[in-house]
């Protein structure tokens, strides 16, 4: 089920189905700037990553000494959240522990996720509550898709990255597996910006554990339209694009990242992912900013 919110600036549609914002529509000439998911390329818009963030080495983790499967980014993105909420300015979507989670996540929770509108600006808030009677782990990640170009005779060329602090700044390394390393590799020194092109997501995703910024606008440099993701507190980011190319570029916040190449240990061992104790929950947000 699809429902629509706005204001006098912008419109968007979220959806039941992986509780996925599909559409992010500036009012004032009716541009999108959220990827279609048109499945040539990628087929979803913006899901969300929960309870892990990547991949895991060989799809398995292992809780309590007991192996479990999962694959990439968890199980939230392809499952279906019900409705608890809708307001004027807000629409919030739960995903609780079913009979089938607890098959692949042994644990019991509620995950809940609420877009608010505040003039050109989205608000997408996070919510976990450990409904369990032990102390549950999990990772959870944004990754939105934003339309480059806006603009349909533009190139991806014409774009470019701009972080709001001068950075020095290493990226994650990947083996050949596409597992992380322990490696890291110099990438923005004394920069603040990064030229788009193909080549720049050639071995994946750019992913940042050291930023200072915690904004990143994509812009043009034929007009003004662009699009920032505010993401304050969250320790890692991820910035990724098809490397066989495609019309988006994603901007992603992330509370844990993919598993180490190495890693043998427990999930609640493993970097990143997040301890929540009993009837406690965890909250965070970003920000999605247009302009138009």
């Amino acid at each position: 089920m699809i429902y629509s919110l706005e204001n006098e600036k912008i419109k968007i549609a979220a959806g039941t189905h992986g509780g996925e914002l599909h559409s992010i529509t500036g009012k004032k000439e009716g541009t999108e700037y959220l990827w279609s998911g048109d499945p040539e390329y990628w087929r979803y818009h913006s899901p969300h990553l929960f309870p892990i963030v990547g991949n895991l080495k060989d799809s398995k983790y292992r809780i309590d000494g007991k192996e479990y499967e999962l694959q990439s980014h968890g199980f939230a993105r392809i499952s279906e959240f019900t409705l608890l909420s809708q307001s004027k300015d807000s629409i919030t979507f739960e995903l609780r522990y079913s009979d089938k989670t607890l098959e692949i996540y042994p644990y019991k929770f509620s995950l809940q996720v609420t877009y608010t509108l505040d003039e050109s600006c989205v608000v997408v808030s996070y919510k976990v509550i450990n409904l369990d009677n032990k102390v549950i782990y999990f990772s959870l990640g944004a990754h939105p898709a934003f339309m480059c170009p806006i603009e349909k005779d533009e190139v991806l060329e014409d774009y470019y990255l701009k972080f709001n602090q001068i950075e020095n700044s290493s990226i994650m390394c990947f083996d050949e597996n596409v597992r992380f390393t322990h490696d890291k590799k110099a990438y923005l020194i004394n920069s603040n910006i990064i030229e788009l092109n193909k080549e720049v997501f050639k071995n994946d995703a750019l992913v940042f554990n050291d930023l200072k910024s915690d904004k990143i606008t994509i812009k043009s440099r034929n007009h003004n339209k662009s699009i920032s993701v505010e993401f304050k507190g969250f320790p890692y980011m991820g910035i990724w694009a098809p490397s066989k190319g495609a019309p988006f570029v994603c901007i992603e916040p992330w509370f844990g990242h993919a598993d180490y190449g190495d890693f043998t240990g427990e999930f609640k061992e493993k970097e990143g992912v997040l301890p929540l104790e009993i009837g406690k929950e965890f909250n965070c947000s970003y920000k999605i900013f247009i302009e138009q």
